[in-house]
């Protein structure tokens, strides 16, 4: 479907057409899913769900394009997916929430195409070990598609810095799949009996 025609479903779906917003759903919904799936893991469901509460309930005060419904949608999951940490942190015996990552030194160049040749499940996962402000940066770019004004409504930053997150989070997951590329054929094709360990970061 088209950016048009979506387009022209947003406002329809303004005016209360239930196909309309089906379609809208349609769009956002993936996207939305793996944004909240790097922040909450497994409860992503969940979250899109009640992120979506809100956005029915609120569709016909929103005011902006379809970029600009991309980048709010974002917002209420980013929120819920907050709140969902908050709750969880609060609950005795639970996993540590998703921020807590892990970081490491980068110094190769961005790619772009950092993503390409891997599976989506595979980068999520990648992706979900950056820094917190790399990760969302990425997601909101690559993963929902917003640019960096968009995007750094959505986080409460300026672009600048939304750039360079992204630029930052993107050379990172480059240079892991760059180490991971250089350790396979040590592991697979060496027949001398040595850890490997080499090779790995």
């Amino acid at each position: 479907m088209d950016e048009g025609e979506l387009d022209r479903a947003l406002r329809a779906a303004q005016d209360g057409d239930e196909e309309s917003f089906r379609m809208l759903y349609r769009d956002v919904q993936p996207r939305l899913i793996r944004f909240a799936g790097a922040l909450v893991g497994a409860d992503a469901e969940d979250v899109t769900s009640e992120a979506w509460l809100q956005i029915a309930r609120d569709l016909r005060s929103f005011r902006g394009d379809l970029d600009g419904f991309r980048g709010w949608t974002a917002t209420i999951t980013r929120h819920r997916a907050l709140d969902h940490l908050r709750r969880k942190s609060r609950r005795p015996g639970a996993d540590l929430p998703a921020e807590e990552l892990v970081t490491m030194a980068a110094d190769g160049d961005t790619e772009l195409d950092a993503l390409d040749g891997i599976a989506t499940e595979k980068a999520l996962r990648l992706i979900s070990e950056l820094p917190r402000d790399q990760a969302e940066a990425v997601l909101l770019r690559v993963v929902v598609g917003l640019d960096a004004k968009s995007a750094g409504r959505v986080l409460g930053k300026r672009s600048g810095a939304v750039r360079t997150a992204a630029y930052r989070g993107l050379r990172r997951l480059a240079d892991r799949l760059s180490d991971a590329g250089a350790a396979r054929p040590l592991v697979q094709g060496d027949k001398s009996g040595g850890s490997g360990a080499e090779g790995v970061s």
